[in-house]
């Protein structure tokens, strides 16, 4: 998969970047200097093409997932992190998702998957309208969740069944309200914030 890959610091956790549709693997660098400049980055870009934009996977309208591709697609980038993992040499338990809206939505297939170990995600205007049918323990994850009022994708219930999914496993989730479908700095300031807990 197309990617860019910057160590910054020897053994220092690894931010992976997973932008938003029609996004690139350069979007989040900015954001990533922002939240820890001495962490490591892996930003990966999108292989499915949605009317020329990247997306991670495939949706038949706005909020309706091809459930389908959405875990083929999950899988294919979990697959590539552990590839990753063993070329650039990190650990997978370092690995920090930070992701905007499509991104944190293949973040959270990642993260629900039963063959996954992650624990720590960064997700800004999250939307993930998907039945889960196991109830994976994410006791010990720790999820930094940025939401909209007034989103005009993702309706308030939408984010708070976001928050459910995680809290509901066990995982330790903290919440910050934004204005709308967007990533503002003060949201990228809490999430720093969080990240130095």
């Amino acid at each position: 998969m197309k990617h860019i890959y910057n160590e910054n610091k020897k053994g220092a956790p690894v931010f992976v970047l997973l932008h938003g549709t029609g996004g690139t693997e350069h979007d989040l660098l900015p954001l990533a200097g922002m939240l820890d400049p001495e962490y490591n980055v892996l930003s990966v870009r999108g292989n499915v093409s949605e009317n020329g934009m990247n997306r991670y996977f495939r949706r038949h309208g706005e909020g309706q997932y091809d459930v389908e591709d959405l875990n083929f697609r999950g899988k294919e980038l979990h697959d590539f992190i552990v590839e990753a993992s063993n070329d650039y040499g990190f650990d997978l338990r370092d690995v920090i998702f930070v992701g905007f809206s499509n991104g944190s939505n293949i973040a959270i297939n990642m993260m629900l998957r039963e063959d996954t170990d992650y624990r720590k995600a960064i997700l800004f205007a999250p939307l993930y309208p998907v039945a889960v049918e196991h109830d994976k323990d994410l006791s010990g994850a720790e999820i930094f969740l940025s939401m909209g009022k007034n989103d005009p994708m993702a309706p308030e219930e939408e984010s708070r069944r976001v928050v459910d999914l995680f809290k509901s496993r066990g995982a330790d989730v903290a919440i910050t309200w934004v204005n709308g479908h967007s990533l503002p700095q003060e949201a990228a300031m809490k999430a720093k914030e969080w990240l130095k807990g």
